[in-house]
């Protein structure tokens, strides 16, 4: 596979499309020194496109299955260029956004050196994710949401960790990191769950209340800030610190009976982070 990380359209292409597609991510991301931010904008953007398949709302349950399910054989088999993911993704090109239909363009940005555990970590993202929807988002046990945040978010925390290494020798905590994947999610569930529920989705437990969701969420955020006081490197630190400080800002919301963040809040949480870490 040929690396395109001086490809100067690509590379425009990789972060304008992470301006559009997350509100979440971009601004740490861009924070990041260069190297890191252009492999975690690819990173995040592989696992992006798996994300929308998921969540597409007009593609029947079966085709999504098949979809997501033939994205992991084929990352798995690492036998695959670009025709391999045209020829994947025709029947589907104008259901599907451009983040999703470019997802050999994410890879093939992502620096050789840790691109196979990029493609790992989405490969088992896609199967898993195909998994439930063969399930129909089915949760009934902690058992059940411990598997389903660590699909959509904690291999989030696991590629995380594995950039960290590659990137200068950093030996985070894989378990804390699916903790901060785990947190995170758990927080958007509870942003979510009346929306969901009128969809006829519910990602809480058989036996779970609204409390022990919020619970759920504080012991998952208590792992993630373990996760980020681990690690030493400022531009790391800053780049996890951003979305966790909101999360945390937000499940605060949440608990006072409010439905988010204000604006103003959003943004001095960003700014206290910048300054503490800088």
């Amino acid at each position: 596979m040929k690396n395109t990380n001086h490809d100067q359209q690509l590379h425009n292409d990789v972060i304008e499309t992470l301006r559009e597609t997350s509100r979440t991510f971009f601004i740490p991301i861009s924070l990041l020194v260069t190297e890191l931010r252009e492999t975690v904008a690819s990173a995040y953007l592989c696992m992006r496109a798996i994300d929308e398949i998921e969540d597409h709302p007009d593609l029947e349950p079966a085709l999504k299955s098949k979809l997501l399910h033939n994205i992991g054989d084929v990352l798995r088999s690492a036998q695959y260029s670009k025709e391999t993911f045209i020829e994947m993704f025709k029947p589907f090109e104008n259901e599907l956004p451009e983040v999703t239909l470019r997802l050999y363009d994410w890879i093939s940005f992502c620096p050789d050196e840790i691109r196979v555990k990029v493609v790992e970590s989405t490969a088992i993202m896609a199967s898993g994710m195909g998994d439930w929807v063969d399930k129909d988002w089915q949760i009934q046990s902690e058992a059940d949401l411990d598997q389903y945040t660590y699909t959509v978010a904690g291999l989030v925390g696991v590629m995380l960790t594995d950039i960290w290494k590659w990137y200068d020798g950093t030996e985070a905590d894989k378990e804390l990191g699916i903790g901060f994947g785990r947190g995170l999610q758990a927080v958007n569930i509870l942003r979510n769950y009346k929306e969901d529920a009128e969809r006829g989705v519910s990602f809480f437990p058989d036996s779970y209340s609204l409390d022990d969701m919020f619970d759920y969420a504080h012991k998952n955020l208590s792992l993630a800030d373990e996760y980020v006081a681990s690690i030493e490197t400022e531009t790391i630190v800053n780049f996890c610190q951003i979305p966790l400080s909101l999360a945390h800002g937000t499940l605060k919301a949440l608990v006072d009976g409010r439905e988010k963040m204000t604006r103003d809040e959003v943004n001095e949480t960003v700014i206290k982070v910048i300054k503490k870490t800088s």
